[in-house]
């Protein structure tokens, strides 16, 4: 598929996301920390994650946080909805050996996977693009009991939350042929949609960016309850910090 042609579908629009533009061969991202918020050296790291032995990376993108997480010593697998991410990931780690990626849609391989995890995140990826009804059943079916499931993306427009429509390069004006979606809730709301599908424990929180113009990043963590889906949980909410970003901007 030539680079300048228009993706038609969902899969086909994340392959062309942030394509490398340099020189050469692309060079290894550093992986030297765990990063939610997408900021150099700006808020917590892995350890929101706990202990985890193996871990599993919804939409891993380069996959930096995965491979920082497999050099710790984490048997981590990595699963990505677009081929050429998940090519372009394995070029750049295929000397890891605790690292493996996996081409697929999340919920169908959340459908198939082996065996549980002990952490189960996503930084500004699948969850941040799937349904969490879909989803998070899913989620809860692959955690080991008292996992933590943790996830971040972009601080939600005031008033925009639930299913929303994006925009950018490739979206604009073409609703019937490809439209792609984001779900975003604010933090109280993902507290209450994480509850009622059986996680608790959940912290929700807004970190600031620092420009101040700028939408900050929202992250969430929880565990899964040792009974599972159903058994009530307790939370505990940040600050709901409001941005006037318009929710049909590209990432």
């Amino acid at each position: 598929m030539s680079s300048a042609a228009a993706p038609t579908t969902p899969a086909e629009y994340w392959d062309k996301y942030k394509p490398y533009r340099g020189e050469g061969p692309q060079p290894r991202p550093a992986a030297t920390a765990f990063d939610w918020t997408g900021v150099a050296d700006d808020g917590p790291g892995a350890e929101l994650l706990g202990t985890p032995k193996t871990a599993l990376d919804l939409g891993p993108a380069e996959g930096e946080n995965a491979a920082f997480l497999a050099r710790a010593g984490v048997e981590v697998t990595a699963v990505d909805f677009s081929l050429v991410q998940v090519a372009r990931a394995r070029s750049l780690w295929d000397d890891e050996p605790r690292l493996t990626f996996v081409h697929a849609e999340a919920c169908a391989f959340l459908d198939q996977a082996p065996h549980r995890f002990d952490a189960i995140y996503s930084t500004w990826g699948a969850v941040w693009f799937t349904d969490p009804d879909e989803l998070l059943p899913r989620v809860a079916s692959r955690l080991t009991p008292g996992g933590v499931f943790g996830f971040s993306h972009r601080e939600p427009s005031d008033g925009h939350y639930g299913a929303q429509q994006m925009g950018g390069k490739w979206l604009e004006g073409r609703e019937s042929e490809l439209t792609v979606y984001r779900w975003q809730y604010g933090a109280e709301q993902w507290a209450d949609i994480l509850k009622r599908h059986g996680f608790t424990g959940i912290d929700a929180r807004v970190l600031s960016h620092p420009d101040p113009a700028a939408p900050g990043t929202l992250l969430i963590t929880a565990t899964l309850a040792e009974g599972g889906p159903g058994e009530p949980g307790s939370q505990r909410t940040g600050s709901m910090r409001t941005s006037e970003t318009p929710v049909s901007a590209s990432l």
